[in-house]
C-alpha cells in the first residue's frame, strides 16, 4: 500500500514547474528561485581546505561523526546565539543538511493526529510536508492589512503545531518582540509547540527586531527554532542548518529534546566533518564580518529592487529586513499571467504569489539574490515596460 496523502500533492513542486516553463529561456533573468550567487567567505573556504587535508592523513582522518554534529560546531553555534543573549547548552543544538530537511523530518516526532496551524502565504513546503502525514491543516490569513504578520485567534485552539516563520518567505515580513510574545503565549496557554524558521535571520537590520524566538521569554517551553547557513554564510550548495531544541520544551511528559535525538540517531548519520569545519569557521567574529559583506550585497540589490518599484508606482514590502520583495501584480492579472507577462516582456523569472498558498495570488516574490549586473538589467527591462 503506497501512502496515498502523496495524491494530496500538486503534480509538481512550485519551483519545479517554474523550471519547466523557463527551460528554454537561457538569457532569463532569474529573480525566482531563493539561491545565492556570491561565493563562501575566504576563512570558511581555508577551514574547509584545512579538513581536506587532514582527511588525506591516516592520524587526522575522520570516520562517522556524531548525528548530532561534532561537539566543536554545537559549541560555536551556542556562541552565536549567546551574541544575541540567548544560553544555551550544546546538546541543545542538532546539526543537519538544511533547514527545509529538519523542518519537514522533525514531524516525525509528532503524532499523525496532531492539527497544524500554517500561515497563508508562506514557503510551500510546510504544507506539502503536513499532507504527506495526513495532518489536518488550519490556515491563518496574512495580508496587506496585517502587513502578512498574522497573530493568534485567541477563539481557536485546536492547532497543535505552529509554524511561523520571521523573515517570512516570501513577504519579508518580521514580527517585532511584542508580536512574537502573543505567540510563545498562545502557545503555552494551548500546549501547542512553535516550529520557527529562522533561515533569514542575519538580513534584518532593524537592531529591534528579533532574529530568534528565544529571545522571547517562554520561548524554550514551547518553540523549535531551525535554521541554515544557506543564505547566511552561502552554503545552498554545500548544505549545513542547525535546529535547537530546548530541554525545557516537554510534551506528554517526554523532552522533545529526546525525542529528536532518537530519531536523528536512527535516521541521520551526520554532516561531513569538511562541512561542519567549514561551518565553524562562519561562526568566528571573522566569518560573521566577511559572509555580512556578502549579506550587504545582497541587501542593496533588494533596495534597488524596491526603489524601482516606488517610482513606478507598485504596491511592495519586504526589502528591508529579508533579501525578498513582494509585489502586487499589474492591472488584476493572476500570478502566473504576470508571471507569464514578465517573462515575454522584461525577461524577468519571479515568483508567483499563489504558489505560496490562496493568500498570495495576485502577488509576485522577487528575489535580491543575482548579481548586481543582473538586477540592473531586470529593473531596467521593467522600467522600459511599465513606462
Amino acid at each position: 500500500m503506497i501512502n496515498k496523502n502523496f495524491q494530496k500533492l500538486s503534480d509538481s513542486y512550485l519551483f519545479t514547474e517554474i523550471l519547466k516553463k523557463t527551460k528554454d529561456k537561457k538569457d532569463a533573468i532569474r529573480m525566482g528561485i531563493g539561491d545565492v550567487t556570491r561565493p563562501l567567505a575566504p576563512v570558511v573556504v581555508e577551514a574547509m581546505q584545512k579538513a581536506v587535508v587532514e582527511m588525506g592523513s591516516a592520524k587526522s582522518f575522520r570516520g562517522y561523526g556524531l548525528e548530532q554534529g561534532y561537539p566543536f560546531l554545537r559549541q560555536a553555534v551556542c556562541g552565536y546565539y549567546a551574541r544575541k543573549g540567548v544560553e544555551l547548552k550544546d546538546d541543545e543544538a542538532f546539526i543537519g543538511d538544511g533547514a527545509g530537511s529538519d523542518i519537514g523530518n522533525v514531524l516525525d516526532i509528532f503524532s499523525r493526529d496532531n492539527s497544524v496551524l500554517i500561515p497563508d502565504p508562506v514557503y510551500p513546503a510546510y504544507v506539502d510536508n503536513n499532507l504527506m502525514m495526513g495532518h489536518e491543516i488550519f490556515y491563518m490569513n496574512g495580508n496587506a492589512d496585517n502587513g502578512f504578520l498574522p497573530m493568534p485567534d485567541q477563539s481557536f485552539s485546536k492547532a497543535k503545531i505552529i509554524y511561523i516563520c520571521s523573515p517570512n518567505n516570501p513577504t519579508g515580513a518580521v514580527y517585532s518582540a511584542d508580536q512574537l510574545k502573543l505567540w510563545v503565549d498562545y502557545a503555552i496557554a494551548n500546549d501547542a509547540v512553535i516550529l520557527f524558521d529562522a533561515a533569514y535571520e542575519i538580513f534584518v537590520q532593524d537592531k529591534d527586531l528579533p532574529t530568534s524566538i528565544f529571545q522571547i521569554e517562554g520561548a524554550k517551553k514551547c518553540a523549535i527554532e531551525f535554521s541554515s547557513l544557506s543564505k547566511t554564510a552561502g552554503f545552498t550548495g554545500t548544505r549545513c542548518s542547525y535546529t535547537v531544541v530546548p530541554h525545557e520544551l516537554i510534551r506528554d511528559g517526554t523532552p522533545l529534546n529526546k525525542l529528536w535525538k532518537r530519531r536523528q540517531e536512527t535516521k541521520f548519520n551526520g554532516l561531513a566533518y569538511i562541512v561542519q569545519r567549514g561551518a565553524e569557521a562562519f561562526f568566528t567574529d571573522e566569518g560573521i564580518k566577511q559572509s555580512k559583506e556578502n549579506i550587504a550585497y545582497y541587501m542593496q540589490n533588494a533596495k534597488h529592487i524596491s526603489e524601482t518599484l516606488q517610482k513606478l508606482g507598485i504596491w511592495h514590502t519586504g526589502g528591508k529586513n529579508a533579501p525578498y520583495i513582494w509585489l502586487k501584480c499589474l492591472d488584476d492579472m493572476t500570478s502566473w499571467e504576470f508571471f507569464d507577462y514578465l517573462l515575454a516582456n522584461t525577461n524577468i523569472v519571479g515568483t508567483p504569489g499563489s504558489g505560496f498558498g490562496a493568500n498570495g495570488e495576485g502577488f509576485f516574490r522577487l528575489s535580491s539574490f543575482g548579481s548586481k549586473e543582473s538586477v540592473c538589467a531586470a529593473m531596467e527591462n521593467l522600467t522600459r515596460e511599465v513606462n
